[in-house]
């Protein structure tokens, strides 16, 4: 049996991260209810038919975040859908949404509504910059607010005479979904300690800063900051990017330098960087890094990446390769740690959530539904009868 087998949790969020966490708490085995508004449902659907997102045969962001899950496509505007969405409260243990507190309050979907007809329930709750303070009711995304006002933004730009760096969809989502996951787990231990549910919330405000934790604790600590220079002037030529024979880049990363120096010459074969004044000493290669960078310019670029992984490895050095997404489907590492797992059903892959739990199978990932596709069915578990399902179909009250 599913580790959550049993776990009844209502989606009635949007987009990513909420919709995520209850994405994790489907792959281990709750029964999971998307609510979406009749009509054009989830907008998260529409994502990837946006300009400038690649273009595919397959809905993929829908297909990652609401696999394993039923549609109930209802409407909460309406008396009726109100009353529904209450019923299957009473039966739930985990609610999920991202509405803004201000439309929460007016669908009567707030904690308070919620708490009062199911004081077991684990109410979470998202936000973008948190639920008190003068920006407590303000919309943002992952781009806008983990991403740009957590600094990330600023700090990832190749040099400080370079543009911000923009984000990718998604990038500030899904990790604020393992926090949020985190908080509802947490909550579900202290209701079988207890028998008490109770209010969880974390925003993407919080974990953009937890994200840029070092750099952020450091400005509150009073650091000086220096601007980031270019690549080729760049501070430590042992934790650096380098470009290979065939265009690939990797990254090298050597916090034991004094002791891995020696290794990297020996890679390189270049045993005279062991001998000459500017090298000897971390000291001096700090120092010296501009002509360190240039002379590892020089020679990472006489082999292709390929070469140089195997030289790498071979001498013991930590370093990762700069992937492209073409290079994602054929990551075996990834495969073999249940990162990528098939989707059932097809012969695609699909991306497992970012842990496992020793002898806790996850469930197989099953195709998102369609808008509604489990409405009638959702309904007659919470014992309505077909009479009424009917009616409200023909109402536009479910979809």
């Amino acid at each position: 049996m599913s580790l959550f087998a049993g776990l009844k949790v209502i989606d009635c969020a949007s987009f990513i991260a909420g919709p995520a966490a209850a994405t994790i708490l489907g792959d281990f085995g709750a029964d999971v209810i998307k609510i979406e508004p009749p009509g054009a449902g989830d907008p998260y659907r529409a994502l990837a038919a946006m300009p400038g997102q690649p273009r595919s045969a397959e809905n993929y962001n829908w297909l990652l975040d609401a696999r394993n899950k039923r549609s109930l496509a209802l409407d909460l505007k309406s008396a009726a859908g109100h009353a529904i969405l209450l019923r299957l409260v009473e039966g739930a243990d985990v609610f999920i949404t991202n509405m803004p507190l201000g439309v929460r309050g007016r669908l009567g979907i707030a904690h308070a509504d919620l708490a009062a007809r199911n004081p077991r329930l684990i109410y979470a709750s998202l936000t973008a910059y948190g639920e008190m303070g003068e920006e407590a009711g303000k919309t943002g995304f992952d781009s806008t607010t983990y991403w740009a006002r957590s600094g990330l933004m600023d700090q990832v730009r190749p040099s400080a005479d370079q543009p911000p760096a923009r984000s990718v969809p998604g990038m500030g989502d899904h990790p604020t979904a393992v926090a949020l996951y985190a908080a509802i787990v947490t909550a579900l231990l202290r209701r079988e300690r207890t028998g008490q549910g109770g209010h969880v919330e974390t925003s993407l405000l919080a974990n953009g800063l937890w994200s840029n934790g070092c750099l952020a604790q450091a400005a509150l600590c009073g650091a000086e900051f220096f601007p980031r220079p270019p690549r080729e002037r760049a501070p430590n030529a042992c934790a650096h990017h380098y470009r290979t024979r065939d265009g690939r880049w990797f990254i090298l990363s050597m916090l034991s330098e004094e002791r891995q120096f020696p290794d990297l010459a020996r890679a390189l074969d270049r045993p005279d960087l062991l001998t000459d004044p500017r090298f000897t000493t971390s000291e001096a290669r700090h120092r010296h890094a501009q002509a360190l960078i240039a002379l590892l310019d020089e020679a990472f670029a006489r082999r292709d990446l390929a070469e140089w992984r195997t030289i790498l490895d071979r001498h013991g050095l930590t370093f990762g390769v700069v992937a492209t997404l073409a290079d994602i489907p054929h990551d075996h590492q990834a495969r073999a740690i249940h990162a990528l797992v098939p989707l059932a059903d097809s012969d695609l892959l699909t991306i497992s959530s970012p842990f496992q739990i020793a002898g806790e199978p996850k469930t197989p990932p099953r195709r998102a539904p369609e808008l509604g596709a489990d409405s009638a069915a959702i309904l007659r578990d919470a014992g309505y009868g077909e009479h009424d399902i009917a009616a409200w179909r023909e109402a536009g009250v479910i979809g």
